[in-house]
């Protein structure tokens, strides 16, 4: 038994039984059904109440016009409809004035349909492109899905707004696939140029993180690399090894000899700042893919409320957003100031284009004695999508 299709149900027999159910179903759109018939049924029946057909007679019954003109005007739509399945549909409503907590089902069921859509459509976008690392078409879906998790939250009278989903109830998420030696090319040439060009690992420190490696082996060896270049010390083979050896990563298992060697003494050649940006490239493309599949997880599941679905799904996005911004600062470094003399010009410029038209002090008015006493408006400031 699907309590889904139940409702859905529900709400057209309730609307057939009393069409002013429709007024209080205003906030409900024919989309919002699952199945096709449901849909051309319920957008016949605001087509039939925009046009102000009768739906009450003299003696304040509905007149069986109203069933039978509705099932013609969804027969335009869709074929297959019946009068004995709007019977049907009436004979499944309990109670007809409870028309807006069963549209509230239907609602609630649209919602996880709509986030799992466009969940399933990033994550594939997010895994086509992964090859060819194209970044721009990818976070170009994943703004739309926070645009259409913006709307849903609307539509449901919340806020957007951000929520940690409770580590009890974590939701199991696919595996992420295995990352084969071919997307990790870029990994290995940037740290062989950043232990062979010991000035390297400045052009990528700042915004390069030893998370954006997809193998989580050069993430370690980065990490190294960045804490000697933290603490001012020189890099090179020696003392890469000192600290990776110090670390524990031998050891423990984390990093092979020949992992290590690998990397020693290759062809250090190349710009670390053109690699490094391959590698934050695939990161971008590989969290947005990660984020994706946790919010279809989400959305995949009926025991989530859709106010919790839209919060844990917007906070999902949070890893993306940091190594969006990175990237960003990335590709697109800061501007140096302009010169004294450069600024000056410029703010003369905008004076000039803007000017202040001049107030006579005959026509200006007085201000009010209370006017320090009066509050200030303040602009609302829109909330993320």
């Amino acid at each position: 038994m699907d309590a889904l299709f139940k409702g859905e149900q529900a709400v057209l027999g309730a609307v057939l039984l009393d069409p002013a159910q429709l007024h209080t179903l205003s906030w409900l759109e024919p989309t919002d059904f699952y199945r096709p018939a449901h849909q051309a049924l319920f957008a016949a029946m605001r087509t039939l109440s925009a046009q102000e057909r009768p739906t009450r007679g003299a003696d304040g019954s509905v007149p069986l016009s109203w069933v039978t003109d509705t099932v013609s005007e969804a027969g335009h739509r869709v074929r297959g409809l019946s009068a004995s399945y709007a019977h049907t549909l009436i004979a499944a409503c309990p109670r007809p004035q409870n028309a807006p907590v069963y549209g509230r089902m239907v609602l609630e069921g649209s919602i996880h349909r709509t986030v799992t859509e466009h969940a399933v459509r990033l994550e594939h976008i997010a895994r086509t492109d992964a090859e060819q690392h194209q970044v721009d078409d990818v976070l170009h879906h994943a703004d739309f899905l926070a645009g259409v998790l913006g709307d849903l939250a609307s539509r449901w009278g919340i806020e957007p707004r951000l929520i940690l989903p409770p580590t009890s109830r974590r939701i199991a998420t696919p595996s992420a696939p295995q990352v084969g030696p071919e997307h990790t090319e870029d990994e290995r040439f940037l740290l062989a140029v950043l232990i062979d060009q010991p000035a390297a690992m400045a052009e990528v420190y700042d915004w390069l993180r030893p998370g954006d490696f997809a193998d989580a082996g050069h993430g370690q060896i980065y990490r190294c690399l960045g804490a000697l270049h933290h603490r001012g010390e020189p890099i090179d083979e020696v003392t890469a090894l000192w600290e990776i050896q110090r670390r524990g990563l031998l050891a423990d298992g984390s990093l092979s000899r020949e992992h290590v060697e690998s990397l020693f003494g290759g062809p250090g050649a190349g710009s670390a700042e053109w690699l490094g940006d391959q590698v934050i490239r695939a990161s971008v493309v590989r969290t947005a893919a990660a984020a994706a599949t946790a919010i279809r997880a989400l959305a995949e599941s009926e025991a989530v409320a859709p106010g919790r679905l839209i919060g844990h799904a917007l906070h999902a996005f949070g890893p993306l957003d940091d190594v969006r911004a990175r990237w960003n600062k990335a590709v697109r470094p800061p501007q140096a100031p302009p010169p004294e003399a450069d600024r000056a010009v410029q703010v003369t410029a905008a004076l000039a284009r803007s000017p202040t038209p001049a107030i006579s002090r005959s026509t200006a008015l007085p201000l009010p004695d209370t006017a320090a006493g009066l509050p200030t408006r303040r602009s609302r400031a829109a909330g993320h999508p």
